[in-house]
């Protein structure tokens, strides 16, 4: 891993529920930052034991997924 890329750590509920997720925007919820990140990463997903899993991005990326889920509409 380079110093450009990111681990985002993900914890999840029995449920299959979002219960933590890192890098998230304030005003999404756990559940929806894991689908904007599945929806445009989706094979950087990594599942874990123990009901976790990590996304390993560029910091580029991710800066760039947070600015589209900033924008309105």
């Amino acid at each position: 891993m380079n110093s450009q890329e990111v681990i985002i750590h993900v914890r999840f509920a029995p449920n299959g529920r979002v219960i933590q997720i890192s890098e998230r925007p304030a005003k999404l919820t756990p559940n929806q930052w894991f689908d904007v990140l599945n929806a445009h990463a989706g094979s950087a997903f990594r599942p874990l034991a123990r009901g976790r899993g990590i996304f390993q991005l560029s910091r580029t990326a991710i800066e760039a997924f947070k600015q589209e889920t900033a924008r309105p509409g």
